[in-house]
């Protein structure tokens, strides 16, 4: 009888101990891309150092304690295992306990998984300077693999849209009367005697009918009232950041209020100058969000006009993103030539043979400055004037006209894949962190399918 207990004993505590091993065997067969991915940062320990002071600055982690912050390492595992999947954070959170590939990427070690916000707070801390850097040193892997050899560079731009609504001025003036009530009504709870008068009611009102008025005459007797609850509400949020307030939360809330107030006027002169003046606004003078004040206009040749920024990539034979800008304001293609070339010869010590790009990069002053540098093949999709292409031969000038548009495909994959048709990041910083981490992880997969396809080619 007891023989046969313990028989039973030793074949369930058998079984208890195979499925033991079976399921904390890392099993990347079911996801070899982020396998390939584990052992490129496995081999390159040295990636991680480079987000070491954007995460956690020049303080040392302790070693001791109960480890319920993150190490630098799990926090860079998750941020790509959050891009590549497309996940925001509370899915992040989720796939920690529902996906055995997700925990073993980050590396959890059966711990309890780490809490959107714990994620949220440092993957935010990194930089776009910290992510180019990262972006180099993935692609010297690709040279180095011989994925890649600098040989060729493509150039193109594309917009990343704003998470904005399309900006009008009767939009802007509601959205700064609202925003100022917002902010006043938490004033309020804070501070029971506090007391302000309510301008959203009329306000709401006028701006609908200005929406739905096609008559001039109107639209200006419209907007003068509108102007004038405006400039009320100015005033209140003016006189409200002169009083004092005894709590520390009142004095946070009169703090935005007070940054608040340039915002308020500078669309209200946009608004009087456009509206009761009759005068146009230059671009660089406009506020086109009071959210995102970052965003710039951007009107790429008879094209609708889009509220973002613009993004210049360069790519090579590869299909790696070898460079990626987001320069302010609306630069032309043509500015955008010179220094990415300059960067990718500083960053890989290589001179490319070929470059390639549209018309919009054309120029007789960039032609001559590949010249200076060393390309022999200078070709412009479109050349105008007196400028001409140089290349070898005219078939490899049509091979590299050819080959340029192959670059409108990775836009098209960082758009859709990586969902950066519109970036829903808030700030310049974070909008440039974002734009970085979709192309560091389009790169990421780009080099982990040349790996598979290797691997899969040799066996």
């Amino acid at each position: 009888m007891y023989l046969v207990d313990e028989l039973k004993i030793a074949f369930a505590m058998r079984l208890y101990n195979e499925w033991v091993l079976k399921f904390q065997k890392p099993d990347w067969s079911r996801n070899p891309e982020f396998g390939v991915i584990d052992t490129i940062l496995e081999l390159r320990p040295d990636i991680f150092h480079l987000f070491k002071s954007d995460i956690v600055g020049s303080e040392d982690i302790s070693v001791f304690g109960r480890k319920d912050t993150p190490s630098v390492e799990q926090i860079v595992r998750a941020a790509i295992f959050k891009e590549i999947k497309g996940y925001d954070y509370r899915e992040l959170e989720f796939a920690q306990i529902d996906s055995r590939i997700c925990a073993t990427f980050i590396k959890l070690d059966e711990r309890e998984p780490f809490c959107f916000q714990t994620f949220q707070k440092y993957i935010s801390r990194i930089t776009e300077d910290t992510l180019h850097k990262v972006l180099v040193e993935i692609v010297k892997i690709a040279v180095e693999e011989g994925y890649e050899d600098i040989s060729k560079i493509r150039q193109d731009s594309t917009v990343v849209k704003s998470n904005i609504h399309y900006p009008t001025n009767n939009s802007l003036v509601w959205d700064c009367i609202n925003e100022s009530h917002r902010l006043l009504s938490h004033l309020k709870e804070e501070i029971g005697t506090f007391s302000f008068i309510d301008y959203t009611k009329s306000a709401k009102s006028t701006y609908f009918k200005i929406n739905v008025t096609k008559s001039t005459d109107k639209q200006y007797r419209l907007f003068c009232k509108q102007l004038i609850t405006f400039t009320k509400a100015i005033n209140q949020v003016s006189n409200t950041v002169k009083k004092k307030f005894g709590t520390i939360n009142a004095y946070i809330i009169v703090t935005q209020l007070e940054a608040l107030i340039p915002t308020l006027v500078q669309v209200y002169n946009m608004a009087y100058q456009k509206q009761i003046g009759g005068e146009n606004v230059p671009n660089d003078q406009k506020l086109f969000s009071i959210y995102e004040q970052h965003t710039d206009i951007i009107v790429k040749g008879s094209r609708d006009v889009l509220f973002g920024h613009k993004v210049n990539l360069a790519t090579g034979k590869s299909t790696l993103v070898i460079d990626c800008q987001i320069p302010k304001g609306n630069p032309s293609d043509r500015i955008l030539f010179i220094p990415t070339l300059d960067r990718v010869i500083k960053n890989y010590g290589r001179i490319p043979r070929d470059s390639s790009t549209d018309g919009g990069y054309a120029s007789k002053e960039n032609s001559n400055y590949c010249e200076s540098k060393g390309l022999v093949n200078i070709v412009f999709n479109k050349v105008v004037g007196s400028l001409q292409n140089i290349a070898t031969s005219l078939k490899m000038e049509t091979m590299l006209k050819k080959w340029r548009s192959g670059i409108e495909a990775v836009i098209s994959n960082l758009k859709r894949g990586f969902d950066l048709r519109v970036c829903t990041w808030k700030g310049w910083n974070h909008f440039k962190a974002k734009v970085m981490w979709s192309v560091l992880a389009y790169n990421f997969r780009v080099l982990t399918k040349m790996t598979l396809h290797r691997i899969a080619g040799t066996a």
